[in-house]
């Protein structure tokens, strides 16, 4: 007896999905079930309530089904309820999906087999601001926000054609977190798009916090160092790689969006590029190389050339560094560590702290810590002049995710450059090249266009040339309509005399 009332009881729990579904929502406080009797059939509306927008339930559900009592059956209610997004339900997974994302269900029995859903959402989301991490002087003043349906308003606004394809995921076990991969039908590559789509639906993970995680999953080598996907919080930028061929993905409630492929080239190339005369663009460009160049290399040389090369220092310069390193009790690895370390901290207590405090930190900490140093005699002034400059030169980074690479791969070269001299200088930079030359990201090089070499490329790498110059898309995205434009066409100048 005992075991047919443990299979009776068994099957009714498969032929009662939703009812058992419900009775897992009844089980928290927010939840709300109210019954309501209309031509004296009885019915049931159940919400959780802060999903709940109050004025859409209050004017379009409720009000409608109190104002005409001649319903008798969900259908009519369907019928009558102005809510283009009501659908029927009668699968458990998908009640659980519409009532977590701010849907009221209405049911005619407490265990019913079906159930009228209604969306009613609260959508409190913060207002389309400029941007923060990428800001330029010139150009769009926009910024994605937490709102999945927002900024695909913002990318189809800049790109109002159909051929926009937007792929939508649900990733997380716990979190359900919408992911919408966008691409371009007709220029995308098939197999880009097949790559990020299969691994982003592979991910195995409890909850999805943020697009920038999802990204760390689904990039070529996870034990790099190099950021090989990009982060951009900006649309335009979202649009101008579409129609280049790239791929993009975004997730509810992050306001970034993640580009792949990407070359190392891009993480060097700004927006305002693209706004500024080409010649001035191309200078620019050329000093952030220069920048990240110096920001690297300037405190590990300087290192490796006091302690074991003091006879490549000029005469005039050596009295210089004699007389500043006059009463330094420690060897230049050590002042150079104190230093790298003090900026470091200064820079994340800044970033850490309330903007006005940050800032403030930022400048008076490294004022009065660079002189009290220098006085106190742990730290040499050129050395401090160094780092300064060096610390100066990674913020000109435009990609953030490539600026915290740079600080940190400083730090073993300066070890090396301590031991080995200028010979561990040469072979960290060697082994950080080897590195990005074996490098891809989505299975396309990383280092293109300058290994492999396509010097149809190099027109908007290194300097940015006149946009009638650039008529093709980049070569290793492999478009499936490589051209932009009629060349002849863009570079001839016709009068209106002619």
């Amino acid at each position: 007896m005992i075991s047919r009332w443990i299979m009776n009881r068994k099957s009714q729990n498969k032929e009662q999905p939703l009812a058992n579904m419900i009775n897992l929502f009844k089980k928290s406080e927010d939840f709300v079930e109210s019954e309501y009797i209309l031509n004296g059939k009885l019915f049931y509306i159940a919400y959780y309530e802060p999903l709940i927008d109050n004025k859409e339930l209050n004017e379009n559900v409720l009000k409608v089904l109190k104002e005409n009592h001649t319903y008798i059956t969900l259908e009519e209610m369907k019928d009558a309820v102005a809510n283009a997004n009501s659908l029927w339900i009668n699968q458990s997974d998908e009640l659980r999906e519409k009532v977590m994302h701010g849907f009221v269900i209405i049911y005619d029995q407490p265990l019913p087999k079906r159930c009228l859903a209604i969306q009613a959402t609260q959508e409190n989301n913060r207002s389309v601001a400029p941007p923060e991490t990428e800001f330029s002087v010139s150009g769009p003043q926009e910024a994605f926000i937490e709102s999945l349906d927002t900024n695909i308003y913002l990318i189809r606004k800049r790109l109002p054609l159909p051929q926009l394809q937007i792929k939508e995921l649900s990733i997380g076990k716990l979190t359900q977190t919408r992911v919408v991969v966008m691409y371009i039908d007709g220029i995308a590559d098939p197999d880009n798009i097949e790559t990020v789509i299969q691994r982003l639906h592979s991910i195995e993970i409890d909850q999805v916090i943020d697009a920038n995680a999802l990204s760390q999953m689904i990039t070529d080598q996870t034990m790099s160092i190099f950021p090989q996907l990009i982060h951009t919080e900006r649309p335009e930028r979202v649009a101008a790689v579409l129609a280049e061929g790239k791929i993009a993905f975004m997730a509810n409630g992050s306001p970034d969006a993640i580009i792949g492929p990407a070359t190392l080239i891009e993480f060097f190339s700004s927006l305002e590029d693209y706004y500024l005369h080409w010649q001035i663009a191309s200078f620019l460009r050329l000093l952030r190389f220069g920048a990240v160049l110096f920001s690297i290399f300037s405190t590990p040389i300087y290192v490796a050339v006091l302690t074991f090369h003091y006879e490549l220092i000029p005469r005039d310069l050596l009295s210089t560094i004699i007389a500043s390193r006059s009463n330094i009790p420690f060897p230049p690895i050590i002042e150079a560590i104190f230093l790298e370390l003090t900026i470091e901290l200064l820079r994340e207590a800044g970033a850490r702290l309330p903007t006005k405090v940050g800032q403030t930190i930022g400048i008076v900490g490294g004022i009065v810590i660079g002189q009290a140093s220098v006085e106190a005699g742990l730290t040499s002034n050129i050395l401090l002049i160094i780092v300064a400059l060096a610390a100066l030169a990674s913020f000109t980074t435009p990609v953030y995710q490539m600026g915290n690479t740079i600080r940190v791969i400083r730090f073993p070269i300066l070890f090396m450059a301590a031991f080995f001299g200028g010979v561990g200088v040469a072979f960290c930079g060697l082994y950080v090249l080897i590195h990005l030359i074996r490098l891809t990201s989505l299975g396309r090089p990383y280092m293109e266009p300058l290994f492999p070499p396509r010097f149809t490329d190099w027109k908007d790498a290194f300097v940015r040339l006149p946009f009638n110059r650039m008529s093709k898309r980049p070569i290793y995205m492999r478009p499936l309509d490589s051209g932009r434009f009629n060349f002849k066409r863009a570079t001839s100048k016709s009068d209106f005399d002619e």
